[in-house]
């Protein structure tokens, strides 16, 4: 009996094309990181949480100094949680933070951290109502 061809087997089988990623993946992240952040993604968050988190708080880091300096620039709310301000990203990023293993934690802290620098290296006065707020509660 000739044996059949692998196409003909599968070409009933519906053709799966993966879906575009809607932000990009973080650079400079290691493999077992990333792999730590999809196996987080699938069971606590939505798909892309963490890049979508980064992908913001890293265009608000290099982006024009009047959305850290004028909080009546940017279309904001004024509640953080929403989203619509840099507060509600950075929340999202150290929820994944907190929730990652150590190590992979900690690679990715690395490059929070820098963001984190160079915000509060362009941003002229960040209020806080208390030291128990974070500092990034204040960017609302």
């Amino acid at each position: 009996m000739p044996r059949r061809r692998p196409s003909a087997l599968r070409g009933d089988l519906p053709v799966r094309r993966p879906r575009p990623r809607r932000y990009p993946t973080i650079d400079r992240l290691p493999g077992s990181c990333a792999a730590d952040l999809r196996r987080l993604e699938r069971t606590r968050f939505w798909p892309e949480a963490a890049e979508e988190a980064f992908w913001h708080w890293n265009a608000l880091a290099h982006g024009p100094l009047r959305q850290l300096v004028d909080p009546l620039v940017g279309p904001c709310c004024g509640i953080p949680e929403c989203g619509c301000n840099g507060a509600g990203f950075r929340a999202q990023l150290e929820a994944v933070l907190h929730a990652l293993p150590k190590k992979s934690a900690r690679e990715l802290r690395v490059l929070v951290r820098a963001l984190d620098e160079k915000i509060l290296s362009r941003a002229a006065v960040i209020p806080a109502d208390s030291l128990d707020v974070p500092w990034w509660l204040g960017l609302s």
